[in-house]
């Protein structure tokens, strides 16, 4: 042994140490496993190698340092080690203030779940002892109770004395306590609470319950509790009271929701949809049913019906006669009628420069259609602007009779016109009075004595030719006359006595509407009675609306409107039609009624056949009311001289009950001007040689008005006689089935002229009669001697299609006339 003195083992220094590991395996077996462990080699610097931040001395030994790195290179290197190592630094120090942060926010948060747990519980244990200081007192108060009803006993011991103070306890349920331990918990806490004289099983008390009056249930409400102490007292006095059944008039309209219908009857929806379903009828409060179903009901809850009518909707809005000491004076409407360029936008542009104030915010909106001037003598004059006849007529048809005096105005160089001659109609049906302005005066070939001796003609007698009719001399270039005209016009407002009651529900008339894209529907209405004031409900035509705002003449937001005045109503719900009534009713839901009802009236009378007014309806009503003695009709012939003809046939013919009483007789084809006219008086159109052009045609049949054409004047004067007599025999009444346009006119060898036609309308038929029209008069009237398509002859060609035609005994066919196709039927006449 002493040979290895001082000698070392050879071998690695630091190397691997061996030892063994002992596995254990299923089934109990082991096996030992030899490891080695190897050590981590530990570099230690030698002295004076940290020198200079952990390498300065490398920098200043060019020996120590590494092969090919210069001294800058070096440099820069320890300066990113020595930024690499702040930055950990500081990296360090945010990431534990980041968790010292975050550490107090969760400190934060424990602290305040605490203290709301610590809340809780303080409140779950005051809501405890409440419940068991109630509990004992209840029971303290049950003991005297039952003390105070138990009778004296004789002495006994203390066990069964003790036990006799105790109350009884009900069947199967745990006997009460003693005093002492009831005593004593009050002072222990709480491991549950006992159920009660009821047999209740015991539970632990919740703060649901504790809050909800310690009973385990909700409270009874108010009215619960009314009611139980009116079943007592009612009990006191002797028995249950019933309480009296108030029946009621209802009244069942054609159709009623259920929800309504049980509005009406002041009963529960759910009995009402339970009665329902009863009869099998399967139905929500929300879904409407029939008169009949309705008064079931109604006679089962035990109430009296009462059936109204449809047309019962709008009763809301009749009202009364105003009183005469209500009624207070209201500015005249003037509306200015005449022929075309005879000057009626001048004159009224005139009227406006003299007399509205300059600087007004550019004076008067144009849109309204209606604006309001003021005379020298103070009064007030509201002018409409109404280009045309057809609102004037539309007004007057829809029963809004808006305008109190008519300036017709007459061009002094062109006398009497056809326009002029409709204004005269126009005014004379409305029963207007009217004042004539002579304009144009200025002009060299001014006559107003030739417009006054024309005037003649139709009844129109000026005050010069020692009439009543006021004409004014005026000029809308000069201004000469202006003052005048409006002086007469003030000074027969004045005759009339024009007045309203403007404290009563607004009623007024619609000028005109439209579709603004930024406001919604706006109607211009003039207020004709009472005041309209913003957030009125109204309904007008087959709309109804709540006004939102009101706009005068001037553009002015304004709150109120009283008679005469026109302004623009916003808040519609759409766009209605000119000369619609409008009125102010109470609630939104009679104003939507009114109108849904009005417009499935609407819609009813425009989808019904043979709708229109028919002569014989005329003089049936003119018969049955006494108060209707004439019958207005509407002629117009090809010529002059027939039209004359045919009024002086018409005024001959009449009796004491009933006459004929032309309102217009004119030149030229039927217009819409015409169809106009013949629905505001409720009269039909007599076509002699002439026709209704398209647009008059699709008129008539929308308004139902009659338009009847005659070749004969006999045959016209002879149908007005025999329905004014009452004897009507069988008529030959033409039904019209088609149209055709000579598109190209033929030559063929042995037939004659044919013509190439396209059928733009209903149908053609072989069989039926022919006109051949030339600017919509008839200048011959026969049969068809060939109808073919291509080659082949055939009976009939529909609309859209080309055919030949050839008539009977006639060759004078042109391109560009119409071929009017009908067929006669016999129809039995009869006045119902």
């Amino acid at each position: 042994m002493s040979d290895n003195d001082g000698k070392k083992t050879l071998g690695l220094r630091g190397g691997p140490r061996s030892g063994q590991v002992k596995q254990s395996f299923s089934h109990g077996r082991t096996k030992n496993v030899v490891v080695e462990t190897k050590r981590k080699r530990v570099v230690v610097p030698k002295p004076g190698a940290g020198k200079g931040a952990g390498g300065a001395a490398h920098a200043g030994d060019p020996s120590k340092r590494p092969a090919g790195i210069s001294d800058a290179e070096m440099e820069r290197r320890l300066k990113a080690l020595q930024l690499a190592k702040s930055r950990e630094v500081e990296e360090a120090k945010q990431r534990a203030d980041e968790e010292k942060r975050r550490e107090e926010e969760r400190q934060r948060r424990r602290e305040e779940i605490e203290a709301k747990e610590r809340e809780e519980r303080e409140r779950e244990e005051a809501a405890r002892r409440k419940a068991e200081e109630d509990e004992r007192q209840r029971l303290e108060a049950e003991e005297a109770k039952q003390r105070a009803a138990e009778k004296p006993a004789p002495q006994q011991p203390e066990e069964p004395a003790a036990a006799a103070a105790a109350p009884e306890a009900p069947r199967g349920g745990p006997k009460p306590a003693p005093r002492k331990e009831r005593e004593t918990r009050e002072e222990r806490p709480a491991r549950g609470k006992a159920r009660d004289d009821a047999g209740r099983r015991a539970g632990k008390l919740t703060l649901n319950q504790a809050l909800t009056g310690g009973e385990g249930g909700r409270q009874r409400s108010l009215a619960a509790m009314k009611r139980k102490q009116e079943r007592a007292r009612q009990k006191a006095m002797g028995g249950s009271m019933e309480r009296e059944k108030v029946v009621r008039d209802v009244q069942v309209p054609e159709t009623i929701v259920v929800s309504e219908l049980a509005n009406r009857m002041a009963e529960r929806v759910a009995d009402v949809v339970k009665a329902l379903m009863k009869m099998g009828m399967m139905v929500t409060q929300n879904q409407p049913i029939d008169a009949d179903t309705a008064e079931l009901i109604v006679e089962e809850f035990g109430h009296k019906v009462v059936r109204v009518s449809a047309a019962d909707v709008e009763q809301v809005i009749e009202t009364a006669e105003d009183k005469p000491e209500d009624l207070v004076a209201r500015p005249p409407v003037i509306t200015i009628m005449g022929h075309v360029d005879h000057g009626k936008t001048s004159l009224l542009d005139a009227i406006r420069n003299a007399k509205v104030v300059a600087g007004e915010a550019g004076g008067i909106t144009q849109h309204i259609g209606a604006y309001q001037v003021q005379t020298d003598s103070g009064t007030t004059l509201t002018f409409l602007d109404t280009p045309g006849h057809a609102a004037f007529t539309s007004m007057r048809a829809r029963g809004a009779q808006v305008t109190d005096i008519v300036v017709l105005v007459v061009a002094a160089d062109d006398s009497v016109m056809p326009q002029t001659i409709e204004a005269i109609n126009h005014a004379k049906a409305a029963g207007v009075p009217m004042i004539v302005a002579i304009n144009k005066m200025d002009k060299p070939a001014a006559d107003a004595n030739k417009v006054r001796a024309e005037l003649l003609q139709y009844e129109v007698v000026v005050e010069a030719m020692s009439g009543e009719v006021q004409d004014v001399e005026v000029s809308a270039h000069t201004g000469q006359g202006l003052d005048e005209l409006l002086e007469a016009i003030a000074l027969q407002a004045e005759i009339l006595e024009l007045k309203a009651n403007p404290s009563r529900a607004a009623q007024g008339a619609v000028i005109e509407a439209q579709l603004d894209v930024g406001r919604g529907p706006v109607a211009t209405v003039l207020v004709q009675n009472g005041t309209l004031k913003q957030g009125d409900i109204f309904v007008v035509g087959e709309q109804w609306g709540k006004v939102r705002a009101l706009i005068d003449d001037k553009g002015e937001r304004v709150s109120e409107a009283g008679p005469s005045v026109p302004v623009e109503v916003l808040g519609l719900n759409g766009t209605p039609e000119a000369g619609d009534v409008l009125n102010v009713v109470e609630t939104e839901a009679q104003a939507r009624e009114i109108a849904e009802y009005r417009h499935n009236a609407a819609k009813e009378k425009r989808a019904a056949a043979g709708a229109a007014t028919t002569l014989e309806q005329l003089m049936a009503k003119a018969k049955e009311d006494e108060n209707v003695a004439e019958l207005p009709v509407l002629v117009k012939a090809d010529v002059q001289g027939s039209a004359e003809a045919i009024v002086q046939a018409m005024e001959k013919i009449g009796n004491e009950e009933v006459r004929v009483r032309v309102l217009h007789a004119g030149v030229g084809a039927i217009t819409e001007t015409d169809i106009g006219l013949a629905e505001a008086s409720g009269a039909p159109v007599f076509g002699f040689n002439v026709r209704a052009n398209a647009p008059a045609r699709n008129a008539a049949n929308q308004k139902g008005v009659e338009i009847r054409y005659y070749s004969v004047i006999y045959d016209l004067v002879d149908d007005v006689k025999a329905a004014a007599s009452g004897l009507l025999s069988a008529e030959i009444r033409e039904k019209f089935i088609g149209y055709a346009e000579i598109k190209e006119v033929f030559k063929v060898s042995g037939v004659g002229k044919v013509a190439g036609c396209l059928v733009t309308e209903g149908v053609a038929r072989r069989s039926a009669g022919v006109r051949l029209l030339r600017d919509n008069v008839v200048v011959h009237e026969g049969t068809l001697k060939t109808l073919k398509r291509f080659k082949d002859e055939v009976a009939e060609v529909q609309s859209g299609q080309e055919c030949g035609m050839a008539f009977e005994n006639y060759d004078d066919i042109r391109p560009g006339d119409v071929i009017e196709i009908f067929e006669r039927e016999e129809v039995e006449r009869t006045l119902a």
